[in-house]
């Protein structure tokens, strides 16, 4: 089989967060990107920095030419967090913390208070898909956006772009916006022509949400990669004196077929609460005395999909950073999906998408974009 690509915490999406925290004087523990800060040094009046959320260097390298300004402006390739999903990478690239910190491994995370594994980021019930109250049930942590904590001194005005779902804690400088792409260009160059420095931090939920519903390779994924390319390359042309910092959450692959672990009656018994986390980075809290057993079955029946290791050892490996103290929330067991591409189905509720990440294969790997005219 082939290797997995392992997150690697000093040079990642993460630390472009680091390295912008400390530009801004905000507090930072985690390495820098020197490559960012020779560009930075450059005293630009505008820094605006956009993850585009999904867009890895496959779906770049599968959908646009080389030529193309997207691809053409690839400086360098970063990690994603492990897991490479949203919940984790897009927490880890505003609070500037690593995953072991936050504890927001994936889309699903267990609450032992509610004895239930919940979708964080829309407090419902991840075997039904209910609404749950999770008031003061929560285990995960919750740190304020590196930006936030900017110096008081710092020369820079701070803004962000997000979408109308995205709560923040300064609305005063918020930009929300509808998910009309056009209109999400037209927000950064508004504020990028204000009076003063301008930084700006812009999330985009594209191309993550076409490639869940249309795949990686396709026409639809093509199309939007080929509108933000031109987009971008139009905003830059119209936006004098501005770093632009773009990269990804975590990139994407095509799913090959579904594993329904939720039809195994034998698997399940095995287990405290059905699996959670994400459907390639599985997480198992087995029954106890039923480890043995659990280990067995599992490697035989879905080994070729699925990788399983102890949870201890991958935090003692550092995938999910070298501090922090939020492994208790990753169970016993975690199932990593293998280069055979499959997603596994946790639960009835859960959708089979097209295009999916979160595990070691090439959904690892996101491009750092960098453009400035100095």
């Amino acid at each position: 089989m082939k290797e997995f690509i392992l997150p690697d915490f000093t040079h990642s999406n993460i630390n472009v967060s680091a390295t912008l925290a400390e530009f801004l004087g905000a507090p930072n523990g985690n390495a820098t990107l020197p490559i960012i800060k020779k560009e930075l040094a450059k005293n630009y009046k505008n820094v605006v920095f956009i993850c585009f959320d999904g867009m890895g260097v496959h779906p770049l390298s599968v959908n646009l030419a080389e030529t193309d300004f997207l691809r053409a402006n690839v400086k360098d390739m970063l990690t994603s967090t492990f897991p490479s999903t949203t919940t984790c990478a897009t927490t880890s690239l505003t609070t500037n913390r690593l995953p072991l910190e936050h504890g927001w491994f994936g889309w699903s995370v267990y609450f032992d208070k509610l004895k239930r594994n919940v979708n964080i980021f829309l407090d419902t019930d991840s075997w039904t898909d209910e609404k749950i109250d999770v008031a003061g049930s929560s285990p995960l942590a919750v740190f304020p956006y590196y930006f936030d904590q900017a110096d008081e001194n710092c020369k820079y005005a701070i803004n962000t772009v997000f979408p109308v779902f995205v709560k923040v804690a300064h609305p005063e400088r918020n930009v929300a916006w509808n998910f009309d792409m056009a209109t999400f260009f037209q927000h950064i160059k508004q504020i990028c022509a204000k009076d003063g420095k301008q930084f700006v931090y812009a999330y985009n939920n594209e191309p993550d949400h076409s490639m869940h519903e249309n795949g990686v390779n396709c026409p639809a994924t093509r199309e939007m990669l080929t509108e933000i390319s031109r987009r971008l390359e139009q905003l830059v042309k119209e936006t004098p004196d501005t770093l632009f910092i773009v990269t990804a959450d975590h990139g994407m692959i095509d799913v090959e077929d579904y594993v329904y672990l939720y039809q195994d009656e034998k698997l399940y018994g095995m287990l405290e609460i059905f699996p959670y986390v994400e459907p390639r980075a599985i997480a198992f809290k087995v029954k106890e005395g039923r480890k043995e057993e659990f280990e067995k079955y599992f490697m035989q029946k879905y080994g070729e999909d699925f990788v399983l290791y102890k949870s201890s050892d991958l935090i003692k490996r550092g995938l999910f950073g070298d501090k922090g103290d939020k492994g208790e929330l990753l169970g016993d067991y975690m199932a990593i999906g293998t280069y055979t591409h499959k997603q596994a189905v946790i639960a009835p509720s859960n959708m089979l998408f097209k295009g999916h990440h979160t595990a070691l294969t090439e959904e690892m790997l996101v491009p750092l974009i960098m453009i400035g005219d100095k």
